[in-house]
């Protein structure tokens, strides 16, 4: 048995690849520590699910020129780096694990001070800038995508997925239960865990639009909660459009669809992969260098997606594409084969792989 500490959080896209690597380390019999932004959100998972956490009072450097904000900053790394060190010699890690984003940093630091194995994963196919300083020090680094940034010791890992992906699933079912016909071609839309809004505003105006004049397809619009009563009335009388504020079972949805329109999260580039399923995709303008863009690329690059980005001519690009690919099959069957050139990890495995690795430091 090892001991494992794992520094992760901050967002869903950081903190679920470590969830699952921590359930698949616990499997198998080694006791896992978590560290955890102070009032993170994922402290509710971990505790419902009987893992131990420590947290440290820490936050990202500032995107801004505000002095006070940079000395902020340093006063949270110090109090952080000291808080680390107090975790590290009270728990005795044999391997160090960060999963991306600030939060890895003082566990990281401290694991190559100490002497300590550690291992670094980055969803992302552009590393961001706290794993590219995590880089420096680590033992080994885990790739979600591949890179073309300069990083020493990588391994491609991919980046986990909720099981629920590999379920077996009812196509017909899953849309009769929601009010949709397997006969016609399915659309689902979906804007992730931000930055929805716009997103939501052009595919509603592509949406009306396409299936006023294509009685063939369907859609299924997952709006979020804030843009739901909006989105409530502009498509009232369309019946070809389903709308939901959230979708517990995402997983099926995206099974059942025949096209996706989403973000590029790192997460749900993964899920698509899983599924092999032919999308549009339009990256959150907002994601920390890009990231979403480039990640955007790789499947883009291999046929099985489109890549839009947010900008006024949004809904009319849509609209084009959406309404030629609906006439023509052969486009969705030619993106779904250009997943077969991809090679990327499976998703529904990567836990499993990243436990292999860093099992063996």
């Amino acid at each position: 048995m090892k001991r494992f500490i794992i520094a992760s959080g901050g967002t869903g896209g950081h903190f679920y690849p470590g969830f699952s690597l921590g359930k698949e380390l616990r499997k198998r019999g080694h006791e896992v520590l978590f560290i955890v932004r102070k009032g993170d959100l994922a402290i509710k998972t971990l505790e419902r699910n009987g893992f131990s956490y420590k947290q440290i009072n820490f936050t990202g450097l500032p995107r801004s020129l505000n002095p006070f904000k940079y000395f902020i900053f340093g006063c949270k790394l110090c109090i952080s780096m000291v808080q680390t060190a107090v975790i590290i010699k009270n728990f005795k890690p044999d391997v160090c694990v960060g999963m991306g984003g600030y939060i890895s940093f003082p566990l990281i630091l401290w694991a190559r001070l100490k002497g300590i194995k550690s291992a670094v994963h980055d969803s992302n196919t552009k590393i961001g800038l706290a794993n590219k300083v995590c880089s420096k020090f680590t033992n080994l680094f885990l790739l979600g995508l591949p890179t073309s940034d300069n990083i020493r010791n990588t391994k491609l890992v991919g980046t986990p997925i909720r099981p629920e992906f590999g379920l077996p699933y009812n196509k017909a079912e899953i849309l009769a239960g929601r009010g949709l016909d397997a006969k016609l071609a399915t659309i689902l839309v979906f804007g992730g865990s931000q930055g929805s809004k716009q997103l939501n505003i052009a595919v509603s105006k592509a949406a009306k639009k396409i299936v006023r004049k294509n009685n063939t397809v369907q859609f299924v619009h997952i709006s979020g909660d804030k843009g739901y009563e909006r989105l409530k009335q502009e498509y009232r009388g369309f019946r070809n459009i389903r709308l939901f504020a959230y979708c517990h079972d995402i997983y099926f949805l995206m099974h059942a669809a025949d096209f996706v329109v989403c973000r590029s999260g790192a997460s749900t580039i993964a899920e698509l992969y899983a599924c092999r399923k032919p999308a549009v995709l339009v990256p959150y303008p907002y994601a920390a260098d890009n990231h979403q863009y480039y990640n955007g690329t790789v499947l883009k690059k291999a046929g099985c997606a489109e890549l839009f980005i947010e900008n006024e001519n949004l809904s009319s690009q849509l609209y084009d594409y959406i309404s030629g690919v609906a006439k023509n099959k052969n486009i969705l069957e030619f993106m779904e084969r250009g997943f077969e050139v991809l090679e990327l990890p499976d998703p529904l495995k990567s836990a499993q792989i990243i436990a292999d690795e860093v099992e063996k430091l």
